[in-house]
C-alpha cells in the first residue's frame, strides 16, 4: 500500500531535460546554484543565481519550482515543495535535515570520523560517499541508495537498523513511524528520480558516477 501513497504518487517529469543534452562543467568555486526554476529561498530571502549556500543556512523551495546547488564537494537536486536544513562548518556539510520534500544529493567520500548524516522525520541515514534520494512526510521517508553505502536507521527505534549497499539503485526503502512485522523499514520501488540527474549532480563538483553505474534493469 505505500508504494499507492503520497509518495508513489508523485509525478517524476524530465521536463528540464535540456540541462542533459551536454556535458555540464565543473562549477565555479565562488557559485553555488547551477539551476534555479521558480521560486526558492535561502535562509528566508528569495535566490538568485548568485546566492552563495553553505552549512547553516536553510533553503526551501515553493510550488512548481526545483533548485539545483552544490555545497563544497557535494551537490543537490531540491524539488517543489521542500524545507532542507544544512550544517555544517562553511563549505563542509556533516549533516542534512529534511523536514519535507523531495531531495536528491550525490556525496563526496568521507574519511574515517568524517561521517554524514541525513535526518528525516522517521529516519536517520548515516552516509560515505554515495548518491541518495530521498523523500520525506510526517509518518514515512522513502530513500533510495543509488550507489555508495549507508546505514538506515528508525528515529522512533534506534535498534531497527540496516546497512545498505548499493551500485544501481538495489534497495530502495520506505522507513515508516508504524513498524510492521517488528521493522519500520520495508521494500520500495524505485520512484521520481533518474540516472540522467546523478550524472548531472556529479559532473557539477567534477566528478564521474561509479564504474557501472547505469547499467541495471531501472529504466529512468
Amino acid at each position: 500500500m505505500l508504494s499507492c501513497g503520497a509518495l508513489g504518487l508523485i509525478p517524476y517529469s524530465l521536463a528540464n531535460a535540456g540541462w542533459f543534452s551536454s556535458s555540464p562543467e565543473q562549477m565555479a568555486a565562488d557559485k553555488s546554484i547551477y539551476s534555479l526554476k521558480g521560486v526558492a529561498l535561502v535562509n528566508g530571502q528569495p535566490a538568485n543565481l548568485d546566492t552563495r549556500i553553505q552549512a547553516g543556512d536553510r533553503v526551501q523551495t515553493r510550488a512548481d519550482s526545483e533548485l539545483i546547488f552544490v555545497v563544497g564537494a557535494d551537490s543537490f537536486v531540491l524539488r517543489s515543495n521542500s524545507d532542507l536544513e544544512i550544517a555544517g562548518s562553511s563549505f563542509f556539510i556533516d549533516s542534512l535535515r529534511i523536514l519535507s520534500g523531495q531531495l536528491l544529493s550525490v556525496f563526496a567520500k568521507r574519511n574515517a570520523g568524517q561521517g554524514l548524516r541525513m535526518l528525516a522525520p522517521t529516519a536517520t541515514i548515516g552516509v560515505r560517499g554515495t548518491g541518495v534520494y530521498m523523500e520525506a512526510e510526517p509518518d514515512l521517508t522513502y530513500v533510495c541508495t543509488c550507489y555508495g553505502q549507508v546505514e538506515l536507521t528508525s528515529r522512533d527505534d534506534p535498534g531497527d537498523m540496516e546497512l545498505i549497499t548499493t551500485k544501481n539503485h538495489d534497495a530502495p526503502r520506505y522507513i515508516s513511524s508504524k513498524p510492521s512485522k517488528g521493522s519500520s523499514i520495508r521494500s520500495a520501488p524505485v520512484i521520481n528520480h533518474s540516472d540522467a540527474e546523478l550524472k548531472l549532480l556529479e559532473a557539477i563538483v567534477g566528478r564521474k558516477v561509479p564504474r557501472g553505474f547505469g547499467k541495471s534493469s531501472y529504466k529512468n
